[in-house]
C-alpha cells in the first residue's frame, strides 16, 4: 500500500492510538488483579492511571478524525478507517468501566470465586493483542487481506472463549451460599468484565466488514 504524506501522518497516529488502547487494557487489567488481591489502594491508582491512558487515547483519536476529514485517504475509505479506529477504542471505554465498577462499587467476592474472576478477567481483556495485530495488520498494509482476516478470526474464537467461562462463572455464582443481592452484584461485575471482549468482537466485526470492501 503507497502511503502519501497525510496518509503517513494518520498512520503514526493510528499506531499511537492503537498503543495506548493497548496499554489501557492492560492496565485495567492491573486494576483487576490487584483488586482481587486485596489491593485496593493500589488498585485504585491503576484505575485512575487507566481513566488517564484512555482519555489520551480519545485525543488520538479526534486527531485522526480530523487529519482524515482534511483529506487523508480516497474519500470512500475515511469513514471506514475511522469506524474501525473508534470501534477499537470502545474496547479501551469498556475495561475503563470495568475498572470504575470495581473502584466505585466494591464487590465482595468469596474467596472460592476470586480465581475464576481473574482468569476472566484475563481472558477477556486479553483479547486486545490478536485486536491489536488483526489492525494493525490491515491498516499497515503489510500483509495479505486474508492475515488480517484469520487475526479478526482469533478475536471471535477468543470471545467464544470468554462466554464459555462466563457462562460457568455465572453458575457458580447463583449456586454460592451468598446472598441473592450480592449474586446480582457479582454478575453485574461480571458483565462488565465480559463486555470488553464483546466490543473487541464489535471491532473485529468491523475489520472484517472494511478488508470485504478492500477487497472489491
Amino acid at each position: 500500500m503507497v502511503f502519501f504524506k497525510k496518509e503517513k501522518e494518520v498512520l503514526e497516529l493510528i499506531l499511537k492510538h492503537a498503543d495506548a488502547v493497548e496499554k489501557c487494557i492492560l492496565t485495567a487489567m492491573e486494576t483487576i488483579d490487584a483488586y482481587l488481591k486485596g489491593e485496593k489502594d493500589k488498585a485504585k491508582k491503576l484505575s485512575q492511571e487507566t481513566d488517564r491512558i484512555e482519555s489520551a487515547a480519545d485525543l488520538v483519536r479526534y486527531e485522526i478524525r480530523d487529519k482524515l476529514y482534511t483529506g487523508a485517504f480516497l474519500p470512500r475509505l475515511r469513514d471506514d478507517i475511522y469506524n474501525l479506529i473508534e470501534s477499537y477504542d470502545e474496547v479501551a471505554n469498556a475495561a475503563e468501566s470495568c475498572c470504575d465498577f470495581f473502584l466505585n462499587q466494591r464487590p465482595d467476592f468469596p474467596d472460592e470465586l476470586k480465581s475464576l474472576f481473574l482468569e476472566a478477567g484475563k481472558q477477556s481483556l486479553g483479547i486486545i493483542k490478536p485486536l491489536k495485530e488483526a489492525i494493525l495488520c490491515f491498516v499497515k498494509g503489510e500483509c495479505p487481506v486474508e492475515v488480517a482476516r484469520q487475526h479478526a478470526k482469533e478475536v471471535g474464537l477468543k470471545e467464544s472463549d470468554v462466554d464459555r467461562l462466563e457462562w460457568d462463572l455465572t453458575k457458580k455464582i447463583f449456586i454460592a451460599p451468598i446472598e441473592f443481592s450480592r449474586k446480582i452484584h457479582l454478575k453485574l461485575c461480571l458483565d462488565r468484565v465480559a463486555a470488553v471482549s464483546d466490543k473487541a468482537k464489535d471491532a473485529a466485526d468491523m475489520l472484517d466488514r472494511v478488508t470485504l470492501k478492500s477487497m472489491v
